[in-house]
């Protein structure tokens, strides 16, 4: 049985829109088991094998991921030989991430992370993953994005399925609309209404 592995953001959670959106959505379709978010650690590294330890994925999971999730997401995907949803996803983000080295605040509580030296290194050393079967991609890209040039994502991702989605934001407002095209996609729905 096939699980989708929700992978969240750059000082995000499972307590995200989208995590809880998706989660509500699996608990409606009563297959919840089905449904996983792990809290990831700062550490690009310390994510991946985290995920690796704990779900032992195969190529049967579809990996979903947002922002830096993305990246974790498509770096898994190529390993496993997995589907991968990437919703605006963070494009060769170690230049970017390397102004945030310094202690910062988690997004959705009171939580004090660090982000080091080390995780930029990290980053560096995935973010140039290839793309070895675009079929098993789908990108959903903002235009309005205010983190991440959708146009870089689109280059990214060129020769996989794409969805360019006209404003929103690096969040994805709306998110919701798109969740049937996620589903159909990752093989939990039949039909998408998309």
């Amino acid at each position: 049985m096939h699980r989708l592995i929700y992978l969240h953001g750059f000082r995000s959670s499972p307590h995200s829109h989208k995590a809880t959106i998706l989660k509500e959505r699996f608990e409606h379709m009563a297959i919840v088991d089905r449904f996983c978010c792990p809290q990831l650690p700062m550490s690009p590294l310390a994510s991946l094998s985290l995920i690796q330890d704990r779900y032992r994925p195969t190529s049967d999971d579809v990996f979903v991921g947002s922002s830096l999730g993305g990246l974790y997401a498509h770096w898994l995907a190529e390993r496993y030989g997995s589907r991968c949803v990437l919703i605006n996803p963070a494009v060769y983000p170690s230049v970017k991430l390397s102004s945030y080295v310094g202690s910062l605040k988690a997004y959705h509580s009171d939580a004090d992370l660090t982000w080091a030296p080390s995780d930029v290194e990290e980053l560096r050393s995935i973010e140039s993953v290839g793309l070895t079967r675009p079929e098993r991609y789908l990108l959903l890209a903002a235009t309005g994005d205010e983190l991440i040039d959708w146009r870089d994502m689109q280059q990214r991702y060129q020769a996989a399925e794409q969805l360019i989605v006209e404003g929103s934001d690096h969040a994805f407002s709306g998110f919701e609309n798109h969740i049937d095209r996620i589903l159909s996609f990752a093989g939990f729905l039949q039909h998408s209404n998309d």
